[in-house]
């Protein structure tokens, strides 16, 4: 009876607005932050590993799934942590202050002048950074791994019974939220990544990207924590998923024991747990099992699915982001994805589905949850065909065994070139188009003598021919051995005047002397304006470029320069590598088949999930859901590691081809899956529990009545205690 008194006691009554406990309202605002400083440290997490750890596409991709991966590991311990221990709301305040604590050693992390000491704007100590980046990702990964199954449940409990149409709606918010902290984070922290910032040198701003998340994270703590005398807290009343493990280790090891053939077979592996656990719960396992089951190839989608973060960004980096009234940052494509799901989720609900409703189709479940997975392989399909025609536009850099060449005449002639078995004519003040590539020493003639030259394997050369006195000589200068970063533009420039030429771009400064090359200059997309002024004379030319993404240049400052307006005239400009001319726009339809397979596949799996788990278990499949995204994200790490594959794009129709072998594994899967109605079910064992119960009053009413002779007044009593059992039964 006190079991009972206890569970009749109501739950505590907190201040409501509209019907809705003020508790709540912390809730959503906890995890709108949080979603808001996960979505935002995730969007700029592989740029940070490409570009500031310098690590390269394939290590990055590693790591950066192994640490999402990690992030839906751990709301397994998390679970079980709320359910057996602390309780849910212990368990986000705890686990929330490990998140905040880890967001804020990811900025610091991020922070290149600690280790700056010679100011050259590289940390001078990257094994420092490094050790900070993977404390910071493992504090972060179970932190928010570990409050992920704990904040909606604990939102659910401060309604009342009777408030399933405001809990409902709650949930509701809940997924708005969470949209809308994602949506919001990755269109904010790649603009602040994008700006400078700095004590020693000006760099890209990663300690903003990830300042601005931890912040946001310690106000969803704040917040929380600021309603917590306003919520209902339950005790933790041990986990179903413990138990569940409990039950399918006993029958395995009880199964085990009884391996003989003297033993009788059972039905199912299970019923060996008859031993010890009740029909119910071994009926109940039977249920999540044959769903688990059917979970077995669905990591395969989420290997493809969370590639948007790593690879698609990747691709986005060698594309060109100008939209016009905006220019788009590589990490920033991200948003089409969560733009598109607010987009499709109510037309797939109301006019897609219901229109395949009216063609008479069964469209099942299973049978969308198969159509998602195909039209994921196909944006990966999609995504290869960018990577082929972003392929024909990137240039061929030399292999370690090769050097390359490009000559430039400076010479007002024509001027015939010979190297080794090549042999180019170049106008004056004009440069051939391609590299020359070369295996080893090589005859350099371009007048009445030839010199042997050798270019540093692996390595891109410009060679400019000057007059020197009576005969032309030779100039060797190294080139950038690969596509600047993040979209920059390469430019140098070439003084061909015999006066020393000081040039002024935005703020940078360079002095160049005589026949010489500056240094390369990192600018960014958009109009550029070069001041070159002539130290000796004191004139000056302001030469203006429109740059891309991602180009290199060099502008040659002609002899036969003349200052004034039109000195432009004497600047000519040499293309070492061109500018990103495939559109990222070209990446909206392979996010759109993705996104569109992620509402078919995800929204539909877990309301599948959800309609076939025991009513007690629903905790148990959301597990074993959040498992298989872990598993997807292992399975790209072990790709990228293990994959020879040279070419991108080959690595996209890969993960295709496997998506869609996978598919036609779950189609037959699905094809022999048998639904079934776990309530009903259950409503069965409740009704033979009750039926058992009452053969047993029964036969110890006849029990009684052969010991005792048969009375009038005893019959009485007999037949009004039966009446009193049974309404006892009944209540």
């Amino acid at each position: 009876m006190a079991d009972i008194d206890q569970m009749k006691k109501p739950k505590k009554k907190s201040a409501t607005v509209c019907g809705y406990p003020i508790s709540i309202f912390f809730i959503v605002v906890n995890e709108f932050c949080e979603r808001f400083s996960y979505y935002g440290m995730r969007a700029v997490l592989v740029l940070y590993f490409k570009y500031f750890l310098r690590w390269d596409d394939n290590f990055s991709t590693t790591i950066y799934h192994t640490f999402v991966a990690l992030c839906y590991l751990t709301p397994i311990l998390g679970a079980i942590v709320a359910d057996s221990w602390l309780g849910k709301f212990k368990t986000i305040v705890y686990l929330s202050i490990v998140y905040a604590l880890g967001q804020v050693v990811m900025a610091v992390s991020a922070i290149n002048d600690i280790t700056d000491a010679n100011r050259d704007g590289m940390p001078d100590n990257m094994t420092f950074h490094v050790a900070l980046s993977m404390v910071g990702l493992m504090l972060i990964a179970l932190g928010t791994g570990g409050i992920k199954p704990c904040v909606a449940a604990f939102g659910g409990d401060q309604f009342e019974d009777h408030q399933e149409k405001q809990r409902s709606t709650f949930f509701s918010i809940f997924y708005l939220s969470i949209n809308a902290g994602s949506l919001l984070s990755t269109v904010i922290t790649p603009i602040l990544r994008a700006q400078e910032c700095g004590i020693h040198t000006q760099q890209k701003c990663y300690p903003l990207a990830f300042g601005v998340p931890a912040a946001l994270m310690v106000v969803a703590l704040i917040v929380f924590i600021v309603g917590s005398g306003m919520y209902n807290k339950t005790a933790p009343q041990g986990n179903i998923l413990v138990k569940v493990a409990k039950c399918i280790g006993f029958a395995v090891k009880n199964r085990f024991r009884h391996r003989g053939s003297e033993y009788p077979k059972r039905t199912h592996w299970m019923d060996w747990a008859e031993e010890k656990y009740d029909k119910l719960l071994i009926a109940q396992v039977k249920m999540v099992l044959k769903v688990l089951f059917l979970y077995i190839p669905l990591p395969m989608f989420w290997a493809l699915f969370d590639q948007q973060g790593s690879r698609w960004t990747l691709q986005a980096t060698t594309m060109n982001g100008d939209f016009g009234l905006m220019i788009i940052q590589p990490d920033q494509m991200q948003t089409v994805n969560p733009i598109l799901i607010l987009i499709l989720v109510p037309i797939m609900d109301s006019v897609i589905y219901p229109l395949i409703s009216k063609c008479n189709l069964n469209f099942t479940p299973l049978k969308r949850m198969t159509v998602g997975m195909s039209l994921a392989a196909l944006a990966f399909v999609a995504a290869g065909l960018v990577q082929i025609q972003i392929d024909k536009t990137l240039p061929k850099f030399p292999s370690s065994s090769v050097g390359q060449a490009k000559f430039i005449n400076m010479i007002d002639r024509t001027l015939t070139i010979e190297a080794g078995t090549e042999k180019i004519t170049l106008e004056p003040f004009t440069a051939n188009e391609d590299y020359l590539n070369f295996n080893g020493p090589f005859d350099l003639k371009f007048g009445p003598n030839a010199t042997e030259t050798t270019l540093l394997a692996g390595t891109r050369n410009t060679i400019v021919i000057v007059q020197d006195g009576a005969v032309p000589k030779s100039i060797e200068f190294t080139d950038i051995n690969s596509k600047p970063e993040q979209g920059a533009n390469a430019i140098r420039l070439f003084n061909g005047l015999e006066s020393v030429l000081n040039v002024t771009v935005g703020t940078n400064v360079v002095n160049i002397v005589a026949n010489n090359m500056s240094t390369y200059l990192m600018l960014p997309q958009g109009d550029v304006t070069f001041k070159i002024r002539n130290d000796t004379t004191g004139d000056e030319c302001v030469y203006t470029q429109t740059l891309g993404f991602g180009s290199s240049y060099t502008l040659l400052i002609l002899p036969t320069l003349k200052y004034g307006p039109n000195c432009q005239d004497g600047i000519k400009q040499v293309t070492e590598i061109q500018p990103n001319t495939i559109h990222m726009a070209w990446q909206i339809p392979q996010y759109f088949l993705i996104t569109a397979g992620e509402v078919v596949f995800s929204v539909t799996g877990l309301e599948f999930s959800y309609s076939q788990a025991p009513s007690n278990m629903k905790s148990v499949l959301q597990a074993g859901w959040l498992l298989t995204v872990a598993v997807g994200n292992i399975i790209v790490l072990i790709v990228a590691e293990a994959a020879t594959l040279s070419e991108q794009w080959a690595e996209y129709i890969l993960f295709a081809s496997l998506l869609m072998l996978v598919c036609v594994i779950f189609a037959i899967m699905a094809y022999f899956y048998t639904y079934t109605d776990p309530a009903k079910i259950e409503a069965e064992f409740a009704q033979n529990a009750k039926d058992e119960k009452k053969k047993k009053k029964s036969s110890e009413k006849d029990s009684a009545e052969l010991r005792d002779k048969p009375r009038k007044s005893s019959d009485y009593s007999s037949d009004s205690s039966f009446e009193e059992e049974s309404k006892q039964t009944k209540i």
